[in-house]
C-alpha cells in the first residue's frame, strides 16, 4: 500500500467506494467521472504504479484483471460490446498512479478513441 495513493486509500476503506466486485486480488467500482453508461474501474489490491512498471511476475495479476473485466461485462449485459482501457503515464491519460483497468460500455465506441 502507498499511503499517498487514492486507490490504496479506497482499498484500505479510508475512502468509500461502491464496490461492485471484490476478490482476493482486485476490486471494481464505478468511475466518479463516467465516460459511458457503464464505466467501472478494476483495481488490483497490489500497488503497481502503472502498466509501465509491470514485470513478468505481474503476468497472472494482469490476466486476472482482464478476466474480471469480462465477467463484469457479462454481468452487466454488455452483449453488443465494450472497451477495456489501461491508461499509462501522463501522455496516456493516467491520472491516478495505481494501475487500473477501465471497463466502458452501454454505448457505441468510436475509433480513434481520442
Amino acid at each position: 500500500m502507498n499511503t499517498d495513493c487514492l486507490f490504496c486509500k479506497i482499498l484500505a476503506g479510508e475512502i468509500p467506494a461502491n464496490r461492485v466486485y471484490e476478490d482476493e486480488y482486485s476490486i471494481a467500482f464505478p468511475d466518479i467521472n463516467p465516460q459511458a453508461p457503464t464505466h467501472f474501474l478494476i483495481v488490483p489490491k497490489e500497488h503497481l504504479a502503472s502498466q509501465a512498471k509491470a514485470l513478468v511476475e505481474h503476468e497472472q495479476l494482469l490476466g486476472h484483471l482482464l478476466v474480471v473485466a469480462a465477467n463484469l461485462a457479462r454481468s452487466r449485459k454488455l452483449d453488443k460490446g465494450y472497451r477495456v482501457v489501461i491508461n499509462t503515464g501522463e501522455d496516456g491519460g493516467q491520472t491516478v498512479h495505481h494501475l487500473h483497468v477501465h471497463l466502458l460500455g452501454g454505448r457505441p465506441m468510436h475509433w480513434p478513441p481520442g
